[in-house]
C-alpha cells in the first residue's frame, strides 16, 4: 500500500487548542538529528496489542465455548481501550472501521514515569 492511500485511510483530530509553545527551540533545531539517530532501531519488530477488555473464566468454561457465545468483558461499549507496545502501556484509543477493517485511532497518549518526573 503506498503512502498515499495510507494517508487517506487515517482521520486526524485538530489538537491546535491543546498544543503548547516549545519554550526551548533547540528541542525543534535537533528532531532530525533524533530521528537520525533513531535509524538504527527502525527495523526492530515490536508486538503492537490493543486490549479490548478482560475477564476471568474457569478453564471448564473456557473449553465449552462455541462460535457466537458472548464472554463480558470488563469495559463498557465506547469506552477507551488501551494500546500497549511490548506490554507496557503507551496510549488509549477508540476502535474504528477503516474499509472493513478494524483500526484504533489514538486519543490519549499515556507519559512514561520518565517523561512525567518521577
Amino acid at each position: 500500500m503506498s503512502e498515499d492511500q495510507n494517508d487517506e485511510n487515517l482521520e486526524f483530530q485538530d489538537f491546535a487548542d491543546e498544543a503548547k509553545p516549545v519554550e526551548d527551540d533547540s528541542l525543534i533545531e535537533d528532531a532530525p538529528k533524533q530521528l537520525e539517530d533513531l535509524e538504527a532501531v527502525f527495523d526492530v519488530p515490536v508486538k503492537i496489542s490493543a486490549i479490548l477488555g478482560r475477564t476471568n473464566i474457569e478453564i471448564s468454561d473456557l473449553l465449552a465455548l462455541d462460535e457466537g457465545d458472548i464472554l463480558e468483558l470488563d469495559r463498557k461499549v465506547g469506552e477507551a481501550i488501551d494500546l500497549y507496545v511490548n506490554n507496557r502501556l503507551i496510549a488509549r484509543g477508540e476502535v474504528v472501521l477503516v474499509d472493513d477493517k478494524l483500526g484504533v485511532t489514538m486519543t490519549e497518549i499515556i507519559a512514561s514515569k520518565k517523561d512525567s518526573g518521577k
